[in-house]
């Protein structure tokens, strides 16, 4: 089983199909997305057309929930549970091969156990509200997932190989890719310190995280955005 991680792709699909023909993946591979796929963003049609693109690929496309997306939960009607790779997603049985990652959940990626921590919080939430375009109010892992998550890892005794997040702990931030404009002062970053909490307490090998749209490695940190690379626990 080879895994492969990849950050936000905002419906520009084509990338992620073209990487898995190139690298001749298989039915037993994952290319894993760290949310803003682009999948369930309008919430009808063109949501159908987007995943359409890698609908037919052979490798399983797991993502993150980010902030530019509905949660599958709030889609009921579409999305289902299903339990793969010793956790819970969400997938729709149109499209088998994506499934969405459920916050809290650990997967046994190639040996590897991955905890999911999806959410984050939009900058352009009220450019987005005032030009009559989506916004999620459930965005940001509210106080049910954040126990969630917290539950699990004690189960765990704090240890995990891999977390696959959105956002980055607080401590993380990469300042240098701050959006021009936007008064730092009113960014609601509760996600990030709340992250930060987990991973000063965190026993773990290799963290993962998109939403920043750069590539940057930081200590165990690794930020993702166009790249593809395979999971590494170690550099």
């Amino acid at each position: 089983m080879a895994v492969y991680i990849t950050g936000d792709k905002h419906g520009k699909l084509k990338p992620v199909k073209r990487f898995a023909k190139n690298e001749g993946l298989t039915a037993d591979d994952t290319i894993v997305i760290l949310g803003d796929a682009g999948f369930n963003y309008f919430g009808g049609e063109r949501d159908g057309w987007t995943k359409h693109v890698v609908a037919g690929i052979a490798p399983t496309i797991l993502c993150i929930h980010g902030n530019h997306e509905m949660r599958p939960q709030s889609l009921p009607r579409l999305y289902r549970e299903t339990q793969w790779n010793g956790g819970t997603a969400f997938v729709e049985d149109e499209y088998p091969n994506i499934l969405f990652a459920k916050d809290g959940e650990v997967y046994d990626l190639d040996g590897a156990s991955a905890i999911a921590i999806g959410g984050a919080y939009s900058v352009d939430k009220w450019y987005r509200l005032e030009n009559g375009l989506k916004w999620f109010p459930d965005e940001q892992p509210d106080d049910e997932v954040k126990a969630r998550v917290e539950a699990k890892l004690d189960a765990l005794g704090w240890k995990v190989d891999v977390v696959l997040s959105h956002t980055c702990p607080f401590s993380y931030e990469p300042t240098e890719a701050f959006l021009p404009g936007i008064d730092q002062s009113m960014v609601d970053t509760s996600t990030e310190i709340w992250l930060d909490r987990i991973e000063r307490r965190l026993d773990y090998r290799k963290w993962y995280c998109g939403h920043w749209h750069i590539e940057k490695s930081i200590d165990r940190m690794r930020f993702m955005y166009d790249g593809f690379e395979p999971l590494k626990l170690t550099e």
